[in-house]
């Protein structure tokens, strides 16, 4: 168990520093009029020892412009804040995303020149304000975590490192690895851009509400070398969907709507040197690539 997983997640009372406290959330909350609600997602974070753990673990570094999806009231934007050059937050949220810059200022007026707010859904966010990002950190809602972080890490490839607070569940799934019964569209997809591992987790007592479940760290570190392949990201996605969408089934049998027929199926795997009779549990972000560059040629119906 790593040194981070041992530390307690028993929330800290109220801190005379910047950072924020069960008491600052709750009452920064009702100063808003917010009531976090499961619909949005909404746990916020009201431990200060726990979100500078999680800047800790994300090992951001004096110099690195980070982006964080979903800051809510800004208990992670603040240890962030302390820690890193610049920090860029998403939010979708109007009335978090009007208060968050106040709050930026009124505990951390030193830094408020180095934060910027991104007012918007992040699954639609194409640029961001000033330097190119070179971290993401965030405690994203379970409900829209996965398509978030592929999106974050897709239109930004400047992110090198990045640590996600998500469902345990969720983060199982990304960081599974072939052969592992959770393994998945996720675990794949997530392994495209980077090297992903869990790093810790969190308890529910840190959150406020407390959620039904627990949650744990992700880390994910950009590969210096994208997968070696002549096949585009779309293409591999493609079987990679197709492997899952029946995963009791053979790849001969789950690619056939993929390959135009099982017998054209089996002659891709067999060209990737893949068995037909493996299923996609069992193999590599690499396995899938190769699978894709032999896709037979579609043939044309005849008018």
């Amino acid at each position: 168990m790593s040194t981070a997983e041992q530390q307690p997640d028993n929330p800290a009372p109220s801190t005379p520093d910047a950072l924020l406290g069960p008491a600052d959330v709750r009452e920064l909350a009702a100063v808003l009029g917010v009531r976090p609600t499961k619909q949005k997602g909404q746990n916020f974070v009201i431990d200060a020892n726990t979100v500078r753990r999680i800047v800790r673990t994300a090992e951001v570094r004096p110099d690195d412009v980070v982006v964080e999806v979903g800051p809510g009231l800004g208990s992670l934007t603040l240890a962030l804040l302390e820690a890193a050059d610049r920090v860029v937050a998403v939010e979708i949220d109007d009335i978090l995303a009007a208060a968050l810059p106040a709050t930026v200022e009124a505990r951390m007026p030193a830094k408020k020149d180095r934060f910027a707010l991104v007012h918007s859904d992040a699954m639609l966010v194409t640029e961001l304000p000033g330097p190119a990002p070179t971290a993401l950190v965030a405690n994203l809602p379970y409900n829209v975590a996965v398509p978030v972080l592929l999106t974050m890490l897709d239109r930004f490839p400047s992110i090198e490192r990045t640590l996600v607070m998500v469902q345990a569940e969720v983060a199982d799934r990304l960081a599974a690895e072939p052969g592992n019964k959770v393994y998945g569209v996720p675990s794949v997809k997530a392994n495209w851009y980077a090297h992903v591992k869990r790093a810790g987790a969190i308890g529910r007592k840190v959150f406020w509400p407390a959620p039904n479940v627990d949650s744990g760290l992700v880390s994910l570190v950009r590969r210096t070398e994208p997968i070696r392949t002549s096949a585009s990201k779309e293409e591999v996605f493609a079987v990679v969907d197709a492997a899952f969408a029946q995963r009791r089934k053979t790849l001969r049998a789950a690619l056939a709507g993929w390959a135009g027929s099982a017998a054209g199926a089996e002659a891709a795997l067999v060209a990737a040197g893949v068995s037909p009779q493996a299923r996609g549990e069992s193999l590599t972000v690499e396995e899938f690539a190769a699978i894709a560059e032999h896709k037979p040629a579609q043939e044309r119906p005849a008018l």
